[in-house]
């Protein structure tokens, strides 16, 4: 056996160890993204809210596809239950506390939209059930501790977890704030989101601009490119298959040159 026909026999032998070798997936803990905007007041609307987005921005750089809710299409003074469509990310329903505020300029006691007109007004607890699992989740909220309180997520399904939003405690009225939560680990999806109040009743909050994504829409980085971790590890496999040809073809293609 020459020693490039040796080479090649190895190669195979490793890519074919791989393909048939279970693929060990380790799960990072979940991702949260927080951005805050200090208010100006009851009355004032802020015209731009720059680590809100920065932190909106870097959740969304890392899902593909994913849905967002803006309230634009209901009716000002819309109470609960709330059918809403996120798209490729499914269906959801919110119960519970609250309404449909249509707000086209200035603020209602600190609280307003963030894109269009509306959105959704709370100050005690209400909840998001989806229609399929989902792995990621993010909002904006106006006008949150100027009256002490904070907004706790509660998600549900997976094991239930429960973050508190470290927002400001007694700044001025009109703050705005982005936060998401990502979570990649398949046995951690939840249904259900709960939204509580550290102040309820005497806290009011506003809500906006609700985004979800499933699983497959997470993109985690590999080799400085996005790309669904599921659809990487049914590629894999076709990648190595197709390294297999490749090496066989070029052992025959030696052997020819050999008898000629």
């Amino acid at each position: 056996m020459t020693k490039s026909l040796r080479m090649v026999v190895a190669i195979c032998f490793v890519i074919s160890l791989a393909l048939v070798t279970p693929v060990l997936v380790v799960y990072a803990a979940a991702t949260e993204y927080f951005g805050e905007d200090l208010g100006l007041g009851e009355s004032t609307r802020l015209t731009s809210w720059p680590n809100a987005a920065a932190a909106e921005a870097e959740f969304l750089s890392h899902l593909a596809g994913i849905g967002t809710e803006d309230f634009e299409s209901f009716s000002g003074g819309t109470t609960a239950p709330l059918s809403v469509d996120f798209g490729a990310a499914g269906n959801a329903t919110i119960y519970g506390d609250g309404n449909i505020a249509d707000l086209p300029s200035g603020a209602s006691s600190g609280r307003y939209p963030i894109s269009g007109d509306k959105y959704w007004e709370a100050s005690q607890t209400f909840y998001i059930e989806f229609s399929q699992p989902i792995a990621a989740f993010g909002f904006y909220a106006t006008d949150i501790g100027d009256f002490s309180g904070q907004v706790v997520v509660e998600l549900v399904n997976g094991g239930n977890r429960t973050y508190t939003i470290p927002n400001t405690i007694g700044g001025l009225g009109g703050a705005v704030l982005f936060y998401g939560i990502i979570e990649d680990d398949p046995a951690l999806q939840f249904t259900r989101v709960n939204f509580g109040n550290t102040a309820a009743g005497t806290d009011y909050f506003g809500f906006d601009d609700f985004t979800i994504g499933t699983l497959e829409q997470i993109m985690p980085s590999v080799g400085g490119s996005a790309y669904p971790t599921n659809k990487l590890l049914l590629v894999l496999p076709w990648i190595g298959l197709a390294a297999i040809v490749g090496a066989t073809s070029l052992l025959v293609l030696r052997r020819r040159r050999v008898q000629s």
